[in-house]
């Protein structure tokens, strides 16, 4: 029977797909493709403990504001700290305290594009 393996991508419209990837690229290291102005990340780069997550919420939902998009970006980091401090050196508007769960600590802001993004440092197992 035909299944699901996983996520194969997160695609979205922006106004300057280039200069956006080259903002993440700048300043939270994403490996942007040369081929396209996009990134890809091996499985050999998601640390014990972290996994892509596909998660379908309500039309209702307040979680990806303060974001008009109906859509919100999970990036895992190794350290949420310093990527916060990086991405707020970078132009974007941190949001909300950082969260502290059972699965990792969390971590919001706004990109150029006005995109909310999670950062999730994962927990590590053990």
């Amino acid at each position: 029977m035909a299944k699901a393996l996983g996520i194969g991508g997160v695609f979205f419209k922006c106004r300057d797909a280039a200069k956006l990837a080259g903002w993440y690229a700048k300043w939270l290291d994403f490996p942007v493709d040369p081929r396209f102005p996009g990134a890809a990340f091996l499985p050999t780069s998601v640390p014990p403990g972290g996994c892509t997550v596909w998660g379908a919420f309500s039309a209702d939902t307040d979680y990806f504001s303060p974001s008009p998009k109906e859509f919100m970006i999970n990036v895992m980091v190794d350290d949420l700290d310093g990527a916060l401090a990086r991405v707020r050196e970078g132009g974007a508007r941190i949001l909300e305290e950082i969260q502290s769960l059972d699965n990792g600590r969390f971590g919001w802001f706004i990109d150029p594009e006005g995109n909310k993004v999670e950062l999730w440092e994962p927990k590590p197992e053990g």
